[in-house]
């Protein structure tokens, strides 16, 4: 990862300075090599980025950095060791990142047909790798589910200072259950940086259910504890979105219902949380709308919920925070499946309130989505 090159995109600056000196510059670029369904985490300067390449039914998942704020990335490795193992139709699906003690780098997806070792009785595995400890390939990946196939809606992967690692999906909570009533939030843990997980284990309510080809997002607040924001499909008409949260250091556990839905099909979303100075602000989609607000040690909302109006379509956010406690909400809209669309932001205050207007770029590839982070000065990037 020695050859530098410059990511070839247009920068768009959005910055607005008749609405004052805060506002900071927002700017977009596009992903490498022709990427879609990016992920960034940002260390300062240091910016980890992965994103799928290939056959969207069978391709393959690329590691960068950037050591200089995202103006420049290293050449990208392959982060799965078996080529054409990772999945991107449906969008939800996509590979998943987090960051870890000394920066070592997380990566968990939802295997493609093609993709080695399989999970129990040759099903979809949920494989995961991480960087190795001279933090240039990735070791052999791994199918981290145990005993609970039957993955759908693809998976994610959080990772804290502590050599804490969590891979989490979901999947049915016993052997042949078809329905979503009996779909389980499972969480398998790694105490040593992701060298060995223990099997996995239930993590949500009893009576939730799991909204099938829905994904979810797994962070660990500022507390230490594990949330995990995901739809609900109880009774297959009610989708609400929860929040699951325990604290493995006493293990006491919490879940909270944050937004409600009642409709009877699978409504194909994503969910995003980031962390802020005390609490944690999470974004979610209902009825073609993008919803904010924040969360407290509890999981409790703590600010009123937000909703960023009802564009067309609006699907799949994600968020990032900067030193100045500032929000960035971004989201895909006019999507479909097998079908690219364009992207659109909202910048919020530090009481989620939105600070001028919405701004867009068109482009947004097929099954893509995109993602955002702060720089040490305060500013936004957005990669689609």
């Amino acid at each position: 990862m020695k050859t530098w090159m410059p990511v070839l995109v247009l920068l768009t600056l959005a910055a607005m300075p008749a609405l004052g000196r805060d506002v900071p510059m927002i700017r977009t670029m596009r992903v490498p090599d022709g990427g879609i369904q990016p992920q960034v985490a940002a260390q300062g300067d240091t910016i980890h980025l992965i994103y799928f390449t290939g056959d969207p039914k069978a391709g393959d998942v690329n590691y960068a950095r950037s050591t200089d704020g995202g103006r420049t990335f290293a050449k990208a490795i392959r982060v799965n060791s078996e080529p054409a193992s990772a999945l991107a139709v449906g969008t939800v699906r996509g590979p998943r990142m987090a960051v870890g003690k000394d920066g070592r780098v997380h990566v968990a997806w939802m295997g493609s047909d093609r993709a080695t070792p399989r999970g129990p009785g040759n099903s979809v595995p949920m494989l995961y790798t991480r960087l190795n400890d001279a933090g240039d390939a990735f070791e052999p990946q791994r199918n981290i589910i145990a005993e609970h196939p039957g993955l759908d809606g693809g998976g994610t992967v959080a990772a804290d200072e502590r050599g804490n690692v969590y891979v989490v999906w979901h999947a049915p909570g016993k052997a042949k259950e078809e329905s979503e009533q009996g779909r389980v939030v499972w969480v398998a843990r790694s105490t040593d940086e992701g060298k060995t997980f223990a099997p996995e284990h239930r993590f949500n309510r009893d009576d939730a259910g799991v909204c099938a080809c829905c994904n979810l997002d797994a962070y660990i607040d500022p507390r230490g504890a594990l949330l995990v924001l995901y739809r609900t499909a109880s009774e297959r008409v009610h989708r609400d979105i929860h929040v699951a949260r325990m604290s493995f250091d006493d293990g006491r556990g919490a879940e909270t219902t944050v937004d409600h839905l009642e409709v009877g099909i699978c409504v194909m979303s994503t969910a995003s949380m980031a962390r802020r100075a005390t609490d944690t602000v999470a974004a979610w989609e209902r009825r073609g709308e993008v919803l904010v607000s924040a969360l407290d040690a509890n999981g409790q909302i703590s600010l009123p919920l937000v909703p960023i109006g009802t564009g067309n379509n609006r699907k799949h956010p994600r968020l990032a925070v900067n030193k100045l406690g500032q929000t960035l909400v971004v989201w895909t809209e006019d999507t479909s499946w097998n079908k690219g669309g364009s992207i659109a932001w909202q910048l919020l205050d530090k009481t989620l309130k939105p600070v001028g207007p919405i701004g867009n770029a068109r482009g947004l590839p097929t099954w893509g989505t995109a993602a955002v982070f702060p720089t040490s000065d305060g500013r936004f990037t957005i990669i689609y």
